[in-house]
């Protein structure tokens, strides 16, 4: 794994210190800065953007060549032959399950969609208008209060449970938030639905009603989890294994990966997509909002174009482009003003010179803001949903740390504060 060595000398210090380099199957090299501290210097790298934090084997991104690897497989290929369940047992097991294995994961999740009944009476304690993230960070919390039966994290059989539990659940749960949300009657798993068919008939389903889901918004839905099921060590990923290697239960750790994924900086992007379309307003508006996004000087930015980490193109907004547009014939949807100012904004960006030349593109926050507004699901829903598919890639990166040894985080800073001083008269401050 190293051959190579970095040479690091610092001035008014006579020894050079010798830096292993390390390779990995893909992507850049890092050097090892583990030895610097016992020479009484460390790095100092705000954001963490150019430090390796832990070696995986679970996703591989390329953001120059639009490039995203989960275990080895393109994304585009596994949102076009595989399915959100699929994906999950790939991340967790490190291989596609074969036909025995896959109906058996199906069905173990299928049949651990219910939640414990008092978890209905934690719901009625939120506020009637309660932020739906904010509830699904207290529940998700509070999970581990109720199955005290799989908490031993050095255990992997009580760690697979958890796993399992966890995926099934946070469907159950998001619907949970939406209907609390709006005041509805709570709607029970049915366990010959799949994953994603059962997620929109607990969010929209009624007592009132017999079952009934669009397959084509199903399929969707499901692309949005599988869309979003893993993304490296993001700040959420990165959050959940802080938590985690303190030893924490995994319950508490997804939950704090969630409070992560609530900041607008993260998980907010694709509502902050429908926020800038109800700021547009209209159609008429587009143009003067436009020139706006092209002034330096100008603070307003168009949500949803471009990428922090796909510098060329992200590789999701593809698979995304097709279902939306696949919803929106399914529904036809032609009167929304704020469909069609998304639909014209994509146009724009495709097409001129501006975002052509700077790689504005359409983002996959830009098509699920999108799809997820068609179908009907308030903004307020939206990092939810996220978080909901994001579950088990948290829950990978936290089992293969845990799997193996790791040490508790402890990150150190630059001090400029005040140097040691004493405390004076308090007639003297």
């Amino acid at each position: 794994m190293t051959d190579k060595k970095a040479t690091l000398s610092i001035d008014g210090i006579d020894t050079r210190i010798d830096l292993p380099v390390l390779s990995g199957t893909l992507g850049q090299d890092v050097i090892d800065v583990g030895s610097l501290t016992a020479n009484n210097v460390f790095t100092f790298d705000p954001g963490f953007t150019s430090t390796a934090s832990c070696e995986s084997k679970i996703t591989f991104i390329d953001g120059a060549k639009g490039v995203l690897l989960h275990r080895g497989y393109p994304i585009e290929e596994l949102a076009e032959k595989s399915s959100y369940l699929e994906t999950c047992y790939l991340l967790l097991n490190g291989e596609l399950p074969n036909t025995a294995q896959k109906e058996e994961f199906e069905h173990i999740i299928s049949t651990h969609t219910m939640v414990n009944r008092s978890i209905e009476h934690f719901f009625s304690g939120f506020s009637y208008d309660a932020h739906p993230m904010a509830m699904m960070c207290g529940v998700v919390g509070a999970m581990s209060s109720f199955y005290h039966d799989s908490l031993d994290i050095n255990n992997p059989t009580h760690r697979m449970i958890t796993a399992h539990r966890l995926i099934a659940k946070m469907p159950t749960l998001a619907a949970m938030c939406y209907k609390h949300y709006v005041g509805q009657p709570y709607m029970y798993p049915k366990n010959k639905m799949a994953y994603a068919e059962n997620f929109l008939h607990m969010m929209f389903g009624t007592p009132c009603d017999d079952p009934k889901v669009n397959p084509v918004l199903a399929r969707a839905m499901d692309l949005l989890f599988l869309l979003h099921a893993d993304h490296e060590q993001n700040a959420s990923t990165s959050t959940v294994r802080l938590a985690g290697s303190s030893g924490a239960n995994p319950f508490s750790c997804i939950a704090a990966g969630i409070a992560a994924l609530w900041g607008p900086s993260h998980g907010g992007a694709n509502q902050a997509v429908l926020e800038m379309l109800n700021e547009i307003g209209d159609e008429k508006h587009i143009d003067k909002f436009v020139k706006k996004a092209k002034d330096k000087d100008d603070p307003f930015r168009l949500m949803g174009f471009g990428h922090r980490v796909y510098k060329n193109f992200d590789p999701r907004a593809t698979v995304m482009k097709k279902a939306c547009d696949e919803v929106l014939a399914e529904l036809g949807i032609e009167d929304d003003p704020l469909l069609k100012i998304a639909k014209r904004l994509e146009k724009i960006a495709l097409e001129d010179d501006y975002f052509v030349s700077k790689k504005l593109y359409p983002n996959v926050d830009f098509y699920s803001g999108i799809i997820m507004k068609a179908i009907g699901i308030p903004t307020e829903m939206f990092t939810v949903i996220f978080a909901t598919g994001r579950t088990v890639g948290w829950i990978a990166h936290w089992n293969e740390m845990i799997s193996n040894p790791y040490k508790i985080g402890r990150p150190r800073q630059l001090y400029t504060g005040p140097s040691k001083r004493s405390i004076p008269p308090i007639a003297q401050r």
